[in-house]
């Protein structure tokens, strides 16, 4: 039982830090990389398809992105999905071919994406202490119903903390990573 509470809490942790990267990822750090344009949709006949289904996605040089969309009729609604990604790109076309230059980001502006880097940390540490209780709680249960005795339950919290302290390594190197990142010039 003890084993698998672990266990659970050990993939719920895993999937904090995973869901912490992946949002890493989409914030912008002036460097052109083809997962900025992960989350955008296109309306494709009716039906909302990833950008990635619609065209191809390239990293022309370093501050410039380049969509080529597999069908002529998709530049429009490819300009105007991106546009209204909330992203702060402006797609230009030039035939049939969209790129979106990325502009270099101001100090000012670096700085604030460090902050929203953080914020997002933290809220996976957070996420990764609620798991910790959870868990602590489930051995607290099972040393209510005398499932197990309290030196396994305390070596059993133990065991979790390590896995927490674990992650939330993890999570602190992703931030100085990311952190690092954003204030490269």
């Amino acid at each position: 039982m003890i084993d698998d509470i672990a266990k659970d809490a050990a993939e719920r942790m895993a999937k904090s830090v995973e869901s912490l990267n992946q949002d890493l990822h989409k914030i912008r750090t002036g460097r052109a990389h083809t997962s900025l344009l992960d989350q955008v949709s296109v309306n494709y006949y009716g039906v909302d398809v990833p950008l990635n289904q619609a065209a191809s996605v390239a990293v022309g040089d370093s501050r410039t992105l380049v969509i080529t969309p597999f069908e002529k009729s998709m530049t429009a609604p490819i300009e105007k999905a991106i546009m209204e990604s909330n992203l702060g790109l402006t797609p230009n076309s030039a035939g049939q071919t969209i790129r979106i230059p990325l502009p270099a980001l101001t100090e000012e502006r670096r700085r604030d994406l460090v902050k929203v880097v953080r914020g997002e940390g933290e809220q996976a540490k957070v996420a990764v202490r609620n798991i910790r209780r959870d868990a602590n709680g489930d051995f607290k249960q099972l040393l209510k119903e005398k499932d197990i005795t309290e030196d396994e339950a305390k070596q059993a919290e133990e065991r979790i903390q390590k896995l927490t302290d674990q992650y939330v390594a993890e999570i602190d190197a992703l931030l100085g990573a990311k952190e690092e990142e954003l204030m490269a010039v």
